[in-house]
């Protein structure tokens, strides 16, 4: 087992004192510091429980990922984003059918995940181009809020210690949880972001003991200005406990595919919100808002182009019909839909869908064009004015509709249809010969990348945190009316007593009819017809 810690400093923060840390034979003790932090763990197949080696042989690659719903303030080069919940990507071996990967799925994260087999439940990922082959070969997206049976796990089957079970807990306040598995390694990289510490002001004040590691680097960085700008730089010290008996510096750079918008020319930080136009209705429409665009929305190149990549749960649903008319495309701020995978069935109830949902490529449009783009690559076809002077938001809307959700006995008639928010980011091309694969910190698999290639450049829009008229996550919940099975009965009834009263007055014509005329009288006056 091998771990790395690392600690990068917020970007407020000034240098780091390598006096104030206190190393010794098994430990490193941290002076209280405001910084993010990862902790990544590289475990080989002789120490993981037998279950998952079993579904991790029959995997060419596995890719689990888990974003929190609470928004957060990331640190170069923890930038990237997905939507809220756990995502998998994966590709079997050939000839592997790895049904047993669900019921994996629900004994490490929750039983109430919506999985019976990868064939049934994941679906395709979408691909732009052939030559693209940086994705799994499917996928699946659940909105689990938390960790708990994760953590339950852990304890259970790894830890033997107090301090194992604790480090265990802390993953219920992480920003978000990876985990990698590829044939060619044959190891399982698990990767914990936290974006600021657990004591008061955000503070890590804690002591790292190496434990059963083989071998365990702590790392205290802090972000420097790059040379070059698709490289990020980072400057600082690291120690590898066990070995060293004082932090080496250290100062290096590397060519990242993920990074921060550029928000020194101005005060106000690039951001966005996601939530419905109300009234919602069956066909609700998620609306983007980018507060002040004139300042936040210049696009970093002038070949970026804007995107939302949207994850859909089975409740939601987009006609790409719709998508393919110039104009109403134009009318919601939108360029094109790069790519949809997942259910696509337009007239299927949830209760009969057995995929988890779909995703969705979006270009966007927006108000403000790089001052060295080309004029077809300007920013033209919005409905915003760039002459106001007052800044006001620039919106996006994405058109959905909803499926009819299954019966429900909450006495209400109403049940909960939650939606992720999207990752919003600006997709540029990099430089020939750019190499990504030297960063130490890359982040891939995350669903949208692999729809770019190995040389796209991301620089992320990061969500609003706690604005106003929010419901306080990255998640946002309609009310759907369903069918309420504890007054069903009402239905049950009144249609038999609908039926019954219909019968019978049909029964009654019926009878005056033949009152009047008696039997047989109609082909009696036929007959005579026809002799006439």
């Amino acid at each position: 087992m091998k771990e790395r810690i690392t600690y990068l400093l917020h970007v407020s923060e000034q240098g780091f004192d390598p006096s104030l840390l206190t190393v010794s034979k098994d430990s490193l003790a941290l002076p209280p510091i405001k910084a993010a932090k990862e902790h990544r763990i590289t475990f080989s197949f002789l120490e993981l429980p037998h279950e998952l080696v079993t579904v991790l042989k029959q995997s060419h690659e596995l890719h689990i990922r888990w974003a929190s719903s609470e928004p957060y303030i990331s640190t170069p080069p923890y930038v990237s984003r997905i939507s809220p919940g756990l995502h998998v990507l994966f590709t079997p071996r050939k000839g592997q059918k790895v049904d047993g990967l669900c019921a994996v799925l629900k004994k490490v994260f929750s039983d109430d995940l919506k999985c019976n087999t990868p064939s049934d439940t994941f679906i395709g990922t979408p691909i732009l181009a052939e030559r693209f082959s940086m994705s799994a070969s499917s996928q699946y997206h659940n909105l689990l809020p938390s960790l708990q049976d994760l953590v339950t796990y852990i304890s259970e089957k790894f830890c033997s210690t107090g301090d194992c079970r604790e480090k265990a807990s802390s993953l219920l306040s992480a920003s978000y949880v990876d985990f990698d598995y590829d044939s060619i390694s044959h190891a399982l990289i698990i990767n914990a972001f936290w974006a600021q510490g657990p004591t008061e002001g955000g503070l890590w004040n804690e002591e790292v003991s190496r434990g059963k590691a083989d071998t365990m680097e702590v790392g205290i960085l802090n972000n420097e200005v790059p040379i070059e700008p698709e490289e990020l730089s980072l400057s600082g010290f690291l120690t590898v406990v066990g070995e060293d008996t004082k932090a080496k510096p250290t100062l290096f750079s590397f060519p990242s595919r993920h990074h921060p918008l550029p928000s020194t020319v101005h005060p106000v930080h690039p951001t966005f919100y996601a939530n419905f136009s109300q009234p919602t209705g069956l066909h609700p429409t998620l609306r983007l808002t980018f507060p002040t665009p004139q300042k936040t929305l210049t696009p970093p190149g002038p070949s970026c182009a804007l995107h939302a990549y949207l994850t859909l749960p089975s409740t939601f649903f987009l006609d790409k019909y719709q998508f393919s008319d110039p104009l109403f495309l134009a009318s919601h701020n939108l360029r094109n839909m790069r790519a949809l995978a997942g259910a696509a069935d337009l007239e299927a109830p949830d209760w009969v869908v057995p995929q988890w949902g779909s995703v969705a490529l979006f270009e966007l449009a927006h108000p403000v064009a790089h001052p060295d783009a080309d004029d077809a690559g300007s920013a033209t076809s919005t409905k915003y004015d760039a002459e106001s002077s007052d800044d006001a938001d620039f919106e996006v809307t994405i058109p959905l509709h909803l499926r009819y959700l299954s019966p429900t006995h909450n006495g209400a008639g109403l049940s909960n249809a939650s939606l992720p928010w999207p990752a919003v980011f600006w997709a540029c091309p990099a430089e020939e010969g750019t190499k990504m694969s030297t960063n130490p910190f890359d982040r891939t698999n995350i669903g949208y990348d692999g729809l770019f290639g190995n040389r796209a450049m991301f620089y992320h829009v990061p969500p609003a945190k706690g604005w106003e008229g929010g419901q306080g996550a990255l998640v946002e919940t309609l009310k759907v009316p369903v069918l309420d099975l504890d007054r069903a009965w009402y239905v049950e009834y009144g249609t038999v007593a609908a039926v019954l009263l219909a019968t019978a007055w049909l029964l009654v014509k019926l009878g005056g009819v033949v009152a009047r005329s008696g039997f047989g009288s109609g082909k009696k006056a036929e007959s005579e017809k026809k002799k006439q």
